[in-house]
């Protein structure tokens, strides 16, 4: 668990390094919010989404392990890349291969989680691994931080680049593969190799799983356009320097994510072992709470008392992660559960990451024209009613979870 936190850790660190350096980037190349919007959210999001399912179904099939060290040395490598790019399409290029190479990542990670963890405590123990999301964004704000400012944006993307290929060694001679299934009540047909069409027929036929990635998508779509512009947001309409980012926000950020991910999956444990549907209501409630907060956070005056409210929504934003892949893996079946996880994946990549960032930088320039200097404002308040949306969402997923019985969901024979 350790390890596979370490490494998702830097996973989600090369996947966000380019919002954290996007303001010396957007200066040196000379690009539009929306080209920003693009790099730091469709690009990547493209292709980790859609490649996640045929890699989820191999790993199922040729080893968990065995992917994701292949996997750790691609994006590690694609990531170093990106320093080197000289134009747009260079960049893009590179983020592509980044998402190519994450997409045998988080998946692999979930199902090997789910065979260390028993159903009932399964949302805390990925709520543990999702731990290295804020991870990675505060060694990212950091360390990437600190890089460029010393030595320049494209010495950040090697710094916290090339420890991948040294994890994914580890990854490789540490781990061992555990047997599908073996903490289920449910093992026949554990070692069934089911086509990819049928697992993914499976996923789409049962109503807890499709509504958990929709609401998922939606709660990303938020969470995701928030935390890639945020240091954009900051230096730009608040008057935050790099070096100050680098300082504050990344712990602020990690520390409010990290309490959101053990919160919501602690108590979406707790209350569902009684009612399976706490597992779509806890993240529903938490949205609605969230939305007020970030709009105070969005128009507060200056930098410090408005990186100190940001925290509330991210930490809210958040809580829906532990839940929701528990839903997802408790409800597949073992030998499906990658390609459960990547079409999951599929839909809160490509609704939330691949759309949360660009809606932001086309809003900004859209509104550009008439709003100058607060363009960037506007964008970020109009990522509002989406906090709406995604809590009923997660209501939806409440009461799919009330139709179905709760033995996969609880652990309960």
């Amino acid at each position: 668990m350790g390890l596979l936190i370490l490494i998702y850790t830097f996973n989600v660190l090369d996947r966000q390094i380019v919002s954290i350096l996007a303001q010396p980037i957007k200066a040196e190349m000379g690009l539009s919010d929306t080209q920003l919007g693009l790099l730091t959210g469709l690009a990547f999001a493209l292709f980790y989404s859609v490649f996640g399912i045929p890699v989820g179904w191999l790993a199922d099939r040729f080893g968990r392990v065995r992917t994701m060290a292949a996997s750790c040395i691609v994006w590690s490598v694609c990531s170093i890349a990106c320093g080197f790019s000289q134009s747009f399409a260079q960049m893009a290029a590179a983020r592509m291969g980044v998402g190519i190479g994450e997409a045998g990542g988080a998946p692999p990670s979930y199902s090997l989680i789910s065979d260390y963890f028993p159903p009932h405590a399964r949302a805390q123990a990925l709520g543990l691994f999702s731990l290295g999301a804020p991870l990675g964004i505060l060694l990212g704000m950091t360390l990437g931080g600190w890089a460029a400012v010393e030595f320049g944006w494209r010495a950040a993307f090697y710094v916290v680049s090339l420890p991948g290929v040294f994890f994914a060694l580890l990854l490789w001679l540490l781990v061992k593969e555990p047997k599908a299934g073996r903490l289920d009540a449910e093992t026949k047909s554990i070692d069934a190799q089911a086509p990819l069409a049928i697992a993914v027929r499976e996923f789409f036929t049962t109503p807890a799983l499709w509504r958990v990635a929709v609401a998922g998508g939606l709660s990303a779509f938020v969470t995701y356009g928030l935390l890639n512009w945020l240091p954009s947001f900051l230096m730009r309409t608040k008057g935050m320097a790099l070096g100050e980012v680098a300082q504050y926000l990344g712990f602020i950020n990690a520390g409010a994510m990290a309490l959101g991910l053990w919160f919501g999956g602690r108590l979406a444990d707790r209350l569902g072992r009684r009612n399976p549907a706490a597992y779509g209501l806890v993240p529903a409630a938490s949205l609605v709470l969230a939305a007020p907060a970030f709009v105070v956070a969005v128009i507060v005056p200056g930098w410090a008392p408005s990186v100190l409210l940001f925290a509330i929504p991210i930490a809210l934003n958040i809580v829906f992660m532990g839940p929701a892949l528990a839903v997802v893996q408790n409800g597949a079946k073992p030998a499906n559960r990658t390609v459960a996880s990547a079409l999951f994946l599929l839909i809160n990549n490509l609704v939330g990451l691949g759309g949360g960032p660009l809606f932001i930088g086309f809003i900004s320039d859209l509104a550009a024209p008439r709003y100058g200097d607060n363009a960037l404002i506007v964008a970020m308040l109009a990522l509002t009613p989406v906090f709406l949306l995604a809590a009923l969402a997660h209501y939806m997923v409440a009461r799919a979870l009330r139709n179905e019985r709760g033995s996969r969901l609880t652990g309960e024979p």
